[in-house]
């Protein structure tokens, strides 16, 4: 692409209104739905599409402009938004299929997309190169802070790709998001979220067991959590998704583990972790334990709770271990 355009490009997004900013959105689930809806509220006309009906009613009952195709919202966009589930489903959505084509054909040259799906970091430079060598331009930007987040318009992004790319998006991002972090080149983004998302599976198997340890010595949930929660084991897992109820009214723990965060996707982050880990050689014991234990969580029915949930196999776990 040219410098003209890019810089064309940057001003439409960067400098004009909402009202200017066509926006395509593609994925409207429980984290791609709120936060489209956020921009809708904010002023951007957004265009969507989702292969799940109940995402497209609940995102056309929030004011976004429903597509038949995820080409087809991407007609005509400034921006292009995708949130999915993996990077076989961003690959497939760029490319398309049949004579519709995808979002990379469909989008008008100059176009800046936005991959906030989290992938493995190789597919984000993957994905990346398809969006430039298409003509257009591209951030990976990953999200952090669940559905809570998405909803409340809190979450935090950790973007990979151009300074300009970043500046032109950032009018968007504030909108759906409260901490916005340019980490790096493309991939550093998806490079952010897996180290990130490491260190939050390892902690909250880590307070877990802790809060398990307590009972077994007579201690009361509140009281370990006054302990903890001020001293050297605060860290986000006690203090704001902490997995036992009461001590943080607004943790899961308190709603029967309706995730905020689910089991599943904890398994799916921390399977991305050790690909990375495999790739780059680095002995990672904690890591790959946690990863070991999520995984079995999400397939011995956790799949669909919120993370923390991991509390109820290991207390079931010290049972029958003390039972022995």
């Amino acid at each position: 692409m040219s410098n003209e355009t890019s810089e064309r490009t940057e001003k439409k997004v960067a400098e004009t209104g909402p009202a200017e900013t066509k926006v395509a959105f593609i994925g409207l689930g429980h984290m791609g739905g709120p936060m489209a809806a956020n921009l809708v509220a904010a002023g951007y006309p957004v265009t969507g599409f989702d292969v799940v009906p109940a995402a497209l009613v609940a995102a056309a009952a929030a004011g976004v402009v429903v597509a038949d195709s995820s080409a087809a919202a991407a007609t005509g966009a400034d921006v292009i938004v995708t949130m999915l589930p993996a990077g076989k489903h961003v690959f497939a959505a760029f490319e398309g299929e049949g004579s519709g084509g995808g979002l990379l054909a469909a989008a008008k040259p100059g176009a800046l997309f936005l991959e906030c799906s989290t992938i493995a970091v190789e597919d984000a430079r993957t994905a990346h190169e398809m969006v430039v060598a298409s003509g257009h331009r591209g951030l990976d930007a990953p999200v952090s802070g669940g559905v809570v987040g998405a909803e409340a318009g809190t979450l935090t992004f950790m973007v990979g790709g151009s300074e300009d790319d970043f500046a032109a998006a950032g009018p968007l991002f504030e909108v759906m998001g409260k901490r916005i972090v340019l980490c790096g080149g493309p991939g550093a983004g998806q490079a952010a979220k897996v180290c990130n998302n490491m260190i939050l599976g390892v902690s909250m198997i880590a307070v877990s067991e802790a809060f398990v340890l307590g009972e077994k010595l007579g201690l009361t949930h509140q009281a370990l959590y006054d302990v903890a929660a001020n001293a050297s084991g605060q860290c986000w897992a006690l203090t704001t998704n902490c997995p036992v109820p009461g001590p943080v009214p607004a943790s899961p723990a308190n709603r029967a583990y309706q995730p905020g965060f689910a089991g599943a996707l904890m398994a799916k982050d921390l399977g991305l972790a050790v690909e990375a880990l495999n790739a780059t050689g680095v002995d990672a014991v904690m890591g790959r334990s946690a990863e070991e234990i999520y995984r079995e969580f999400a397939l011995d029915g956790g799949a669909g709770t919120d993370f923390s949930a991991i509390i109820n196999s290991i207390r079931a776990a010290s049972d029958r271990a003390g039972a022995d």
